[in-house]
């Protein structure tokens, strides 16, 4: 399979063998594009945060501003780590154990990973990781 994915008309085929080529080219496809997205938007926020350093005389033009500044510096930092998460899926699709669950080894699922291309754990362990934390954290 060609390095380049047309992720608009590839279709994912359940059929197919669990983490086939064409499957790993499409999920790496997805990862990146994703990525360079989240970066571009990076590079337009600081862009747009330069501008908008201008110094306000009024008091509310200008707490407006810091308010829309922190908002702004707190979406990137989201951003920031879910970055990291691409980097890693990445990593686990070099290494070969992208797509199965970290806690049980089974397959994660084509449409979840479709979804949530970084997820890590299958919808039932996902649910039981949910539930524990919800158990300690309501004591």
């Amino acid at each position: 399979m060609s390095e380049k994915i047309d992720l608009s008309n590839f279709v994912l085929n359940e059929g197919d063998e669990f983490m086939s080529a064409n499957q790993r080219a499409y999920f790496r496809a997805k990862l990146n594009a994703w990525k360079n997205d989240i970066l571009r938007e990076a590079r337009e926020t600081l862009g747009h945060l330069a501008e908008e350093s201008a110094n306000h005389p009024d008091l509310a033009d200008r707490a407006s501003s810091e308010t829309d500044r922190a908002i702004e510096l707190r979406a990137r930092d989201r951003q920031r780590k879910l970055i990291s998460k691409i980097d890693a899926a990445l990593q686990r699709l070099d290494e070969g154990t992208y797509g199965y669950c970290e806690e049980t080894g089974e397959p994660i699922g084509l449409k979840r990973l479709d979804a949530r291309p970084i997820a890590t754990l299958s919808i039932e362990a996902q649910e039981r990781h949910e539930r524990r934390e919800k158990v300690y954290r309501d004591e």
